[in-house]
């Protein structure tokens, strides 16, 4: 039983070392269950069950890395799709898009022509920092520690190049929308501008299915996505969302009955769900 083990991980060693070194050839499953001498069946079914992702989405990942890099290093998008083994610029826009929820351009500028008006505002869980863009609200962070500076510096990580300028009066119309609930737990649709990978806007968009007032697992989020085994990933995703509250990431909890994780303090996480709990009188956890 051990060695059959030891020989299946063998096979998927060789496979990755091969993916690695000849990505940029985009070889075919074919190609690659060949080199470890199985059929494209058996193949496909080894290599998912053993890196827990598809051969494909594999190559994807190596090529979309590859590609990142060339476009920090200032090549052009032509470039980048050619020396990263693509056949068109069309077939790199689809793999950031799909991979990254942006497009080549997009992650190559990181930001640089955009403009994101905010301002700290009083919510009811604390001040609270909220950052626009024309195409919708980029950013909800609450201020830890009473430290501005701190928020705001978060928010700029993720986007270097634009341009910040402190406006409370933008924001200010939003504040209602976002925090004063009606009582059936509804609120009004809010443009959102999301910039993340590909599983992390399936996450946050889960999340917002999740109704005020409710509880539930990383696992339950998980099954929401079509994928039960990425619990560990959600964690990881939801502790990144960027627009707090609006994408309710506090709803989402340990299956043990724990709050676990909140990027914004337990304590905070406390508040916001006794509030919904007491408001919509429906908390239950999944």
């Amino acid at each position: 039983m051990f060695a059959e083990h030891s020989e299946d991980y063998g096979r998927i060693e060789a496979a990755i070392h091969y993916l690695e070194q000849n990505f940029q050839d985009q070889p075919s499953l074919a190609e690659i269950a060949t080199h470890v001498g199985l059929s494209e069946y058996h193949f496909q079914r080894l290599f998912s069950r053993w890196a827990g992702t598809s051969p494909k989405r594999f190559l994807q990942f190596l090529t979309i890395q590859h590609a990142k890099k060339l476009l920090v290093a200032s090549q052009s998008i032509l470039d980048t799709t050619f020396e990263a083994g693509l056949s068109s610029p069309s077939r790199l826009h689809d793999l950031f898009v799909t991979h990254e929820a942006i497009t080549p351009g997009e992650f190559k500028q990181k930001g640089a022509g955009l403009t994101i008006q905010y301002g700290f505002h009083d919510s009811p869980f604390g001040e609270c920092l909220i950052a626009l863009t024309e195409r919708g609200i980029c950013g909800l962070q609450f201020v830890m520690d009473g430290d501005r500076a701190a928020t705001l510096a978060e928010l700029k990580v993720s986007w270097p190049q634009a341009r910040f300028v402190a406006d409370g009066a933008a924001a200010r119309p939003f504040l209602n929308p976002i925090f004063n609930l009606s009582e059936a737990g509804e609120r009004p649709s809010l443009p959102l501008y999301l910039k993340g990978t590909n599983f992390q806007i399936q996450v946050w968009r889960a999340l917002l299915k999740i109704p005020a007032g409710t509880a539930v697992s990383y696992g339950s989020v998980a099954h929401m996505i079509g994928n039960p085994k990425a619990s560990r990933a959600v964690g990881t995703a939801t502790s990144n969302n960027p627009i707090g509250y609006l994408i309710p990431c506090h709803r989402v909890i340990r299956r043990a009955g724990g709050l676990g994780h909140y990027r914004w303090g337990s304590s905070r996480k406390k508040a916001i769900l006794g509030w919904e709990a007491t408001r919509f009188h429906t908390t239950q956890t999944n």
